[in-house]
């Protein structure tokens, strides 16, 4: 590597494949994790998340982005599953590679008011849209079909980058990231715009109504009672935030940043940041901005990758099991386009240590180096997501319709 590389590197906190430990650098070897694929007799197309069913240890909740949520037995070699909840029949998708049901979560306070969240696409007009939803009882976890409340909506005018799914944070209230409106360079300048919601991590009190809103404005946004903003917006300048992730434990916000034709994203996400999209792609000037490139104060990624390791991030979790020591406390990532992944731990001052992550699936290796054709990634693996189960385990979920387990 060229010093002018290593310089730039250790100068922005950012590694690829390397080790920055005590300011020097060195090469650290992959994580080898063993995979079982799981849920094989279960038609699981485009799985986008898995989450425990509270107080079952038998059952798993799986998402479909077509608009389906599943419950699958524990003993994942089973073909018998339940519709928990089906909304395939909304208007959901007009293209089906971003938009259709796209998260859920669960209210912090779930077990006393049977509370969740979706996160979901609807058309004519094109909009993205958080809905609460309840449970009939939490023994049973039987959906109440009769009970639904749109908290918030927001207005698409494109198809893609409608972001992901939504997260309560530590202080109890909901995040949700949304992305630029979609198309190439955001055309409209959405993420930079204070008074639109997207390009945005949003903070917002569904226990509570604030004006005509359908949720409350927390007392401590940073932008409450600023003309001119929305007071919604906890974070701004992003372009396709797929994945964010409370890390409880440290105390920390992630976002995994979707990015153009430069860079690949991980943000840690503060009070009140700018991320930089779409004056910045990364820590590059955005092409055809460079004008733009005015002095504010905009917020580096932690780690960014360049688009010969891959093309799509994909965000995932922050691992406190102990089965799987070399992931201890490090946030779990991978590449949509190539199948990479990584395994990144960021100390107090925002150096990282970052490991690729290698996934075999009995002796056959999951995610090889993908060949690129015609400049274009080509992986058999897609990752999407990576989900914690409730026995320390990891989920994977490839999007073309794959569910693994780590052993």
């Amino acid at each position: 590597m060229k010093c002018y590389s290593i310089f730039r590197t250790l100068f922005l906190n950012l590694l690829t494949f390397w080790l920055v430990l005590d300011g020097n650098e060195k090469s650290s070897p992959a994580i080898k994790i063993q995979l079982t694929q799981v849920f094989e007799n279960i038609q699981t197309p485009r799985p986008i998340q898995v989450l425990p069913v509270p107080g079952d240890a038998n059952d798993l909740l799986i998402l479909l982005q077509e608009g389906k949520v599943l419950r699958c037995p524990i003993d994942e070699k089973s073909a018998s599953s339940s519709t928990f909840l089906d909304i395939t029949h909304l208007d959901l998708i007009d293209n089906a590679f971003e938009e259709g049901l796209l998260g859920m979560v669960l209210h912090p306070h779930f077990q006393s008011n049977r509370l969740f969240y979706i996160y979901h696409t609807l058309q004519n007009p094109k909009k993205s849209v958080l809905t609460e939803r309840r449970v009939v009882d939490i023994k049973s976890f039987s959906l109440d079909a009769g009970y639904q409340r749109e908290v918030i909506s927001i207005p698409q005018p494109y198809w893609n980058h409608n972001s992901g799914i939504p997260c309560f944070g530590p202080d109890g209230y909901l995040y949700l990231s949304t992305g630029d409106g979609g198309k190439a360079n955001d055309p409209h300048d959405h993420s930079q715009n204070t008074f639109s919601l997207l390009g945005k991590i949003l903070r917002i009190d569904v226990d509570s109504k604030s004006g005509d809103l359908a949720y409350g404005i927390p007392a401590g946004n940073p932008f409450l009672g600023t003309p001119g903003y929305r007071e919604e917006i906890w974070a701004l300048g992003l372009r396709n935030p797929w994945r964010i992730h409370w890390d409880f434990t440290g105390g920390r916000l992630f976002c995994a940043d979707v990015g153009q034709h430069l860079r690949e994203e991980v943000n840690l996400i503060e009070r009140g940041g700018n991320y930089g999209w779409s004056f910045r792609e990364g820590t590059e000037p955005f092409p055809g901005k460079a004008d733009l490139n005015r002095t504010f104060d905009h917020i580096n990624p932690v780690f960014e990758y360049g688009h010969d390791q891959g093309t799509s991030i994909s965000g995932g979790c922050v691992y406190y099991g102990e089965k799987i020591p070399g992931l201890a406390g490090k946030y779990i990532f991978g590449d949509w386009g190539t199948g990479k992944s990584w395994a990144l731990q960021v100390d107090s001052s925002n150096k990282v240590f970052a490991q690729e992550i290698s996934f075999w699936v009995n002796d056959s290796r999951l995610n090889p180096t993908a060949a690129f054709v015609n400049g274009k990634p080509r992986s058999p693996f897609k990752p999407v997501n990576f989900c914690m189960g409730k026995n320390e385990e990891i989920f994977v979920l490839d999007w073309q319709g794959r569910i693994y387990r780590s052993n």
